[in-house]
């Protein structure tokens, strides 16, 4: 039975920036202590740890690729080393393609690699903490537990210049589904964050492409998503706000999800 009196805990793949450090600091204002796993520990690997701790929570940095299946159990074994269990599994790690273009050339090489860190890797890491976290038996009046995997705008929109990537995505919401039928038992809910166009990083070579729709109206929210725009949407998810859902899609891309004439 878990401590009521303890922190809960979140683990965030790719956390230290972006999308999943703003998602990392949104969970530690909630309340929750923080796991931040990505490939480096760099500068903003340790800001992001260092605001976490600045708000009176524990955090740690665990140096963990998602794509690599056999370093999954060492980053889970550091988890639960240090904070004893798991209450919120973030699956945020992910990658884009190198090189936009043609479907007509997409290379196995890429498709692979994409399909190898965005879904394979993810549902490799899900199924290791499933695991664990079903070992923990709980009850539906014990602390909120949740499995939220971001997926993205284009697990249900096309774009013929990155296949393989919304192929990928699209694969994320079968396994949300998927997991969320297996773990509904075990009280552990399920959820599916797919954000629109963000301002990161990732979509930065895309930005004046992004510019143009947002000036055009494609986006009924005429601006670019923010990072907390999609933090505030996990950690609500996290904290149990939304009790009685699992399995659910929740768009978060400023109305782009919506068909119109």
């Amino acid at each position: 039975m878990p401590n009521s009196a303890r922190n809960p805990v979140a683990l965030v793949t790719g956390g230290r920036r972006g999308i999943g450090a703003a998602i990392a600091q949104a969970l530690s204002g909630r309340g929750f202590d923080v796991a931040v796993v990505d490939l480096e520990r760099d500068e903003a690997a340790e800001r992001t740890v260092a605001t976490i701790k600045a708000l009176g929570r524990r955090a740690i940095f665990a140096a963990g690729d998602i794509g690599d299946i056999a370093s999954h159990g060492a980053v889970l074994d550091r988890v639960w080393t240090e904070f004893g269990t798991l209450d919120c599994l973030v699956n945020n790690a992910g990658v884009q393609v190198k090189t936009r273009g043609d479907l007509l050339d997409v290379t196995p090489a890429s498709f692979d690699h994409l399909l190898g860190v965005n879904l394979r890797g993810t549902f490799f890491l899900t199924q290791a903490a499933a695991k664990r976290m079903t070992a923990d038996s709980r009850g539906p009046d014990d602390p909120h537990r949740s499995i939220i995997t971001l997926s993205s705008a284009n697990a249900f929109m096309a774009s013929i210049n990155r296949g393989e990537y919304c192929i990928s995505k699209a694969g994320l919401t079968m396994m949300n589904k998927l997991f969320a039928l297996r773990l509904a038992a075990h009280h552990i809910h399920c959820y599916e964050v797919q954000p629109g166009v963000v301002e990161t990083d990732m979509t930065a070579p895309a930005k004046e492409t992004y510019d143009k729709a947002i000036a055009n109206g494609v986006f009924p929210i005429a601006r670019w998503g923010q990072p907390t725009d999609i933090a505030g949407a996990v950690a609500t998810l996290a904290t149990g706000a939304i009790p009685f859902s699992t399995g659910s899609a929740f768009p978060i891309d400023g109305g782009l999800h919506v068909q119109r004439l």
